[in-house]
């Protein structure tokens, strides 16, 4: 039976609630947090919900055509989604989103390589239309550390092509890693868990430094194309540097891991900033896709409490009210997922939200899709002041052990500076249904009873 504190705060949330109808006034309301951001931060509760990445996506449309942000970072890596960043940038080698895409092949394909993503970026190469000056254009880019190989072969190719007796020192500097990669990424923990293979450490730090003292001779050829390209290739060099650390710090715990990729991602975004400040002489404003778990201020959850930081909370601490921080929150409906790591993506059903939670909150409101504005409006929303627990989905989905794997305590109104409900939502459309996929998907359209 729910108590009468419980009915007042769910009238308070149903007095400020603002209904979602899907026209372009529906973001009206975040105009004055948008109007001095510089950085947009917009989550997500699952990786695979597909009105989370439709309603991002309009979102960051809105902050490109109305208030002149001209990047998305995304919770990806570096090189992939780089390809995508040419695509949009009218690479004339890359013909569709499809082969935009393309190089997102490590699990969990789907959360990039979906129809939500292809149709916005789709939308963004247009934005960008073939009259824009190059320096305008708008971007795509990827925050994350887990492409060691990649980046490693993306610093060496750009050596080939500048200088290519520096391209045999860099395979010099990073054949270390050749055995303990050759089958699994994650064997390089092991073997540093074991005290093997440290020199690999020293020699990608080093291969970042001569990069650099390089960085002059390579920046003298072909203007602007050739900063960009060198930008790339430094970046790539960064991401060895913190991937190798990553993977050697993944024994020492999770908050360890966590907290060494959050700060790379938010040391990424930081860096791509600076560099779009140069491209542009003006201030660049970026929008970040990421989870609620990167997203959210990691001070304001149990995460925090335990030590872990995020790109939310470094985001607030560097640029104050220049980040604006947005969370996602759905009660019930499906998600494409897997049950394991490595496992095919699945369409499954996602449960209702559990008592005493903001999803359960939110969808005894009997309002189907809202926005809060949490900024500034702590006395009508005060009861979103104290902990509750929050569901989040990353890419394994495992509803047997709801509580134990999905959900965690949270401050809302600390977290975020407005979140989005989206009542019953359904699973993200990978562009490449596994027959796992399907068949989730035939059951889900099963009349009830059949």
């Amino acid at each position: 039976m729910p108590t009468q504190a419980y009915k007042d705060l769910v009238d308070k949330v149903r007095d400020a609630a603002i209904p979602l109808t899907g026209a372009h006034e529906d973001f009206v309301p975040l105009d004055d947090v948008f109007r001095n951001a510089r950085f947009v931060l917009i989550g997500e509760a699952t990786h695979g919900t597909d009105e989370f990445y439709r309603m991002r996506a309009e979102l960051t449309k809105h902050l490109m055509m109305h208030y002149g942000f001209c990047a998305v970072a995304v919770e990806a890596d570096w090189p992939d989604a780089y390809r995508v960043n040419r695509y949009v940038r009218g690479d004339e080698g890359l013909h569709n989103a499809d082969s935009a895409l393309a190089e997102f092949t490590r699990f969990p394909t789907w959360m990039w390589r979906n129809e939500a993503v292809a149709e916005f970026i789709d939308w963004q190469k247009n934005f960008n239309g073939a009259n824009m000056p190059t320096a305008k254009q708008t971007g795509f880019y990827g925050l994350d550390l887990y492409s060691l190989n990649a980046s490693i072969n993306a610093v060496v190719s750009y050596l080939e092509k500048v200088d290519p007796p520096a391209a045999m020192r860099a395979r010099h500097h990073y054949s270390c890693f050749n055995s303990f990669f050759a089958q699994n990424p994650r064997n390089y923990g092991y073997a540093a868990a074991l005290g093997i293979g440290r020199e690999c450490e020293d020699d990608v730090v080093r291969q970042l430094i001569i990069l650099r003292e390089r960085a002059f001779d390579y920046l003298k050829k072909n203007g602007m194309d050739a900063v960009e390209k060198y930008f790339f290739a430094e970046q790539n060099a960064k991401v060895v540097v913190k991937s190798e650390e990553y993977y050697r710090s993944m024994f020492q715990g999770r908050v360890a891991s966590w907290n060494l990729r959050d700060a790379h991602m938010a040391d990424m975004l930081e860096s791509l900033a600076a560099h779009l400040t140069d491209r542009r002489g003006e201030d660049a404003k970026i929008v970040v896709w990421a989870h609620n778990s990167h997203v959210g201020d990691a001070r304001a959850t149990e995460m925090g409490e335990q030590g872990e930081l995020n790109i939310g909370q470094l985001a607030r601490e560097h640029f104050g009210r220049e980040a604006v921080l947005i969370g996602f929150s759905t009660y019930s409906g499906t998600v494409t997922a897997a049950t394991d790591w490595d496992g095919e993506a699945e369409f499954k059903t996602l449960n209702p939200g559990m008592l005493d939670s903001y999803e359960t909150l939110f969808h005894d409101t009997n309002v189907e899709n809202f926005l809060l504005v949490l900024r500034d409006n702590p006395r009508e929303l005060v009861g979103l002041h104290l902990n509750r627990l929050q569901r989040a989905v990353g890419v394994l989905y495992l509803p047997e052990t709801e509580i134990q794997s999905h959900y965690f305590y949270s401050r809302l109104t600390e977290q975020f500076d407005a979140i989005i409900h989206l009542d019953s939502t359904r699973a993200v459309k990978p562009l490449e249904p596994t027959p796992l996929w399907h068949k989730g998907e035939m059951y889900e359209a099963y009349p009830t009873g059949f």
